[in-house]
C-alpha cells in the first residue's frame, strides 16, 4: 500500500459516511484484490471464508494467523485503497490473544476490520473489541473495528426476536468500541430500515437471495453492502466445471471459450 497507515484509515472511515453506499467485492488473496481495485473498488475487504479456502481450511476459525497475517501482507503490498480484514473471531476466545491477531494484522496493512459473535457470547465479542480497540490506540491507528453480530445468519432467536435481539447486542458492541455493525442474513427491508435507524453506527449488510439492491439499501440507511464468500464461491463452482470437463475429456476448447484474455490479467499485475 502505498497510502500511509493513517491516510488509509482516514479515508476508510469517510468512506462510510456517504453519499454513496461502500459496495466491496471481497478478495481472498493480492490477484483479487488487484482485480477489485481496478475495477473502481474505493476500498478492499477480505472474506475469510474465501482466505481460507485458498489455502486449503475451511471456513470457521482454523485459518492459522500467520497465514492470514501473510495474505493481508501481499494484499497491502499490490494496492493503494484501504484494506479491511475479517478476523472471524479473532481466531481464540482469549480476548489478548485475539488482540494480538489484529496487532498483526494491522502491522500487515489492515486499516480495518470485521469480527463477530457467531454463536458465542455478547460479552465475550465486547471484551475482544475493547482489548482490540486498546492494542489500535497504541500503534496509533484508528481501526475500523466493524461488529459483525450472527443473530439473523445463524437463526440465534426466534424469528419475531431476532431484531430486538440484533439492536441490544449491537447497542453493546456500540459501547464497547464498535465503529460499524454487520448484519449478515437479514433480507426484509422495514427490518433493515429499523436497523439502520437503530443501531447507531454504520449498517453494512450481506448479500444474500432476495436483498434489495444497493440503491435500495441506501435509501433505507445502509452504508455499506459486502459480498462475503458469493464472488468466491461462484468462481469455486466455474472452476469445478471446467476442471471436470478437462479431466473427463481432455479437450482444450471449453477452457478458451470465454476467460480473460492472458495478457490482460497479466497486465493487471505489473501496478
Amino acid at each position: 500500500m502505498t497510502t500511509s497507515v493513517k491516510e488509509a484509515g482516514e479515508t476508510f472511515r469517510k468512506l462510510h459516511e456517504g453519499p454513496r453506499l461502500l459496495l466491496l467485492a471481497n478478495a481472498w488473496d493480492a490477484g483479487s484484490a488487484r482485480l477489485v481495485e481496478s475495477l473502481g473498488g474505493r476500498a478492499v475487504a477480505t472474506s475469510s471464508a474465501a482466505v481460507a479456502w485458498a489455502h486449503g481450511y475451511p471456513d470457521g476459525d482454523v485459518l492459522p494467523v500467520k497465514i492470514l497475517v501473510a495474505t493481508v501482507a501481499e494484499i497491502a503490498r499490490v494496492i493503494r485503497i484501504p484494506l479491511s480484514v475479517d478476523v472471524e473471531g479473532g481466531y481464540s476466545t482469549d480476548p489478548a490473544v485475539a488482540a494480538e491477531a489484529v496487532a498483526a494484522v494491522i502491522d500487515a496493512g489492515g486499516v480495518g476490520i470485521n469480527i463477530e459473535d457467531g454463536d458465542g457470547s455478547p460479552d465475550l465479542l465486547c471484551a475482544k473489541i475493547e482489548r482490540i480497540r486498546s492494542v489500535a490506540a497504541r500503534k496509533g491507528v484508528e481501526l475500523f473495528i466493524n461488529a459483525r453480530t450472527d443473530v439473523y445468519l445463524f437463526e440465534l432467536e426466534p424469528e419475531e426476536r431476532r431484531l430486538a435481539a440484533t439492536l441490544a447486542r449491537a447497542a453493546r458492541y456500540r459501547g464497547a468500541g464498535a465503529d460499524g455493525i454487520f448484519v449478515p442474513g437479514v433480507i426484509d427491508a422495514k427490518e433493515i430500515a429499523e436497523l439502520a435507524k437503530g443501531v447507531g453506527l454504520p449498517l453494512n449488510v450481506l448479500t444474500r437471495p432476495g436483498l434489495p439492491d444497493g440503491a435500495t439499501l441506501l435509501r433505507l440507511g445502509v452504508r455499506r453492502l459486502s459480498a462475503g464468500s458469493g464472488i468466491a464461491q461462484r468462481l469455486w463452482l466455474e472452476a469445478t466445471a471446467l476442471a471436470r470437463e478437462f479431466l473427463e475429456t481432455g479437450r482444450s476448447d471449453p477452457l478458451f471459450a470465454a476467460g480473460m484474455p492472458y495478457g490482460d490479467i497479466n497486465g493487471l499485475m505489473k501496478n
